[in-house]
């Protein structure tokens, strides 16, 4: 087989072989005589593209992965959470510092044989001090799991449009519409500007029902997602 794959000219085909560990389905070899094999284009109409790719780096390239449903929810609310930590905070763009531990952390994580899984589990815990900082720490941090994230090629987009999107398989169900989250969200602060907190409790609590979660920032602003 090696001979097959050399190139003309006696030229290497490849330099490294890298062995992938295999895929189950809901804790079963997948295979077509069991008929629990699935197509990439089925999965993306019911999840994310970055969710899909999140999912699949959560699990070292040389270690089984298992697909289900519930992988893919868990997923979906890992990333949220890291979108969380970079909503409303005005992240800079700059080259990262190879001396700040964070990066050092990542690095060498993606060192260690492409060790995807310990590297998110460092950008978790960059997400959990992002949310615990204050002023410039808060904008370097987040600034920093940004551009970590990067490298990977997710948490690139702006946190409004994947909190808010829900996943692909939402779209034909009935779900609330931007334009009725954000009425919703009108009609709950005229409630609190009239000292009518029953009133606003209710909302919050029939949108959170609804698979909408507030969250009331400094200066009055509320924003929302999906949860």
């Amino acid at each position: 087989m090696y001979g097959k794959d050399r190139q003309p000219k006696d030229q290497p085909f490849v330099n490294y072989w890298m062995h992938n560990g295999h895929i189950r389905v809901n804790e079963e070899k997948m295979s077509k005589s069991l008929g629990n094999f699935f197509l990439i284009r089925d999965v993306l109409k019911r999840f994310d593209p970055e969710v899909l790719r999140f999912f699949m780096l959560r699990a070292h390239y040389r270690s089984p992965i298992n697909y289900s449903d519930t992988q893919l929810e868990e997923s979906r609310s890992g990333l949220a959470r890291l979108y969380t930590a970079l909503a409303s905070v005005p992240v800079v763009h700059s080259v990262l510092d190879t001396e700040s531990p964070w990066v050092k952390r990542f690095s060498d994580a993606m060192n260690d044989d492409f060790n995807t899984p310990e590297a998110i589990a460092a950008l978790f815990d960059l997400a959990t001090e992002v949310n615990r900082a204050q002023g410039e720490e808060k904008i370097q941090l987040a600034s920093i799991l940004k551009g970590l994230a990067g490298t990977l090629n997710f948490l690139q987009r702006d946190p409004s449009s994947f909190l808010q999107a829900g996943s692909p398989a939402d779209a034909g169900n009935e779900q609330l519409s931007v334009a009725e989250i954000e009425k919703q969200i009108a009609a709950r602060a005229t409630a609190k500007q009239a000292k009518d907190f029953a009133l606003s409790d209710q909302i919050r609590k029939s949108l959170l029902e609804q698979g909408v979660v507030l969250e009331d920032k400094p200066g009055g602003i509320t924003e929302w997602r999906r949860n």
